[in-house]
């Protein structure tokens, strides 16, 4: 049992709360990426690229290859849960929300400032529907499961179909550049630590114990050792503590 006792309705709201609040803001976070106009997130910039060359809003296209990842995991036999269905929606809809209320800026101040307010707001994101403990979504989902079917590192997994994504965006048209490499340096460190702020039942950073050091790999992250497990985290009813790593805090969502 926990130290504290909360009713298990309790933990159970604040994840719902979590998890929606959560994937509302890596929505929001997208969009300001993209009125930055600095570069974008990995799979933003395939899902600008189509947008581009479909004419469906960026949103729509973030729904449409969510959905289609989604059933890439069946035959790598991944089950996905609360989280990884409303990360197929929520976070297009947002983004495209967002989009309709935050204007183009101009000015490189004007740019790099909306560029760090989305980088950071992405951490924060990140950091919410991940403790939530609702599953990965269906881009992180994949990764980790290819992991798990072909024996190779979430490092090497993330890395190869990261490259083929950035590669595809950008030449349909997503924007490259700067933003891409502080999103990429910045997203771990950031989620790691609003995993650890907004962690529910226990701190799913450290209860692996002091051994399980977290380093920074690319846009997402692992333990020192490199084989991609995740940092631990407390059950679904959060009453006990488990130490056993999970997928979905393997890598960042997406």
């Amino acid at each position: 049992m926990s130290i504290t006792a909360v009713p298990r309705g309790a933990h159970l709201t604040r994840r719902l709360i979590q998890l929606y609040v959560g994937l509302a803001l890596y929505g929001a976070s997208s969009a300001l990426l993209v009125r930055a106009g600095l570069g974008l997130e990995p799979w933003g910039v395939l899902h600008q690229g189509l947008a581009e060359r479909t004419g469906l809003s960026i949103g729509v296209v973030s729904i449409v290859v969510g959905a289609a990842v989604l059933l890439l995991w069946i035959p790598i036999r991944q089950r996905p849960g609360l989280g990884t269905v409303s990360n197929v929606f929520a976070v297009g809809i947002a983004m495209d929300g967002t989009l309709a209320l935050v204007p183009d800026v101009h000015g490189l101040t004007a740019q790099i400032a909306m560029m760090v307010a989305g980088v950071v707001v992405n951490g924060v994101a990140t950091g919410l529907y991940i403790a939530a403990r609702f599953g990965p979504g269906p881009r992180d989902g994949l990764m980790t499961g290819l992991h798990l079917r072909t024996g190779r590192s979430i490092r090497l997994v993330r890395t190869l179909i990261e490259v083929a994504v950035v590669a595809t965006g950008f030449l349909l048209g997503g924007t490259l550049g700067a933003g891409t490499v502080v999103y990429a340096l910045a997203i771990g460190p950031l989620a790691q630590f609003f995993l650890r702020f907004f962690a529910v039942g226990g701190n799913p950073a450290t209860e692996a114990g002091t051994d399980a050091e977290v380093t920074e790999t690319g846009t997402g992250t692992e333990d020192a050792a490199g084989d991609g497990a995740a940092v631990a985290s407390a059950p679904d009813d959060g009453d006990t503590t488990v130490t056993a790593r999970t997928p979905e805090q393997a890598i960042l969502p997406q």
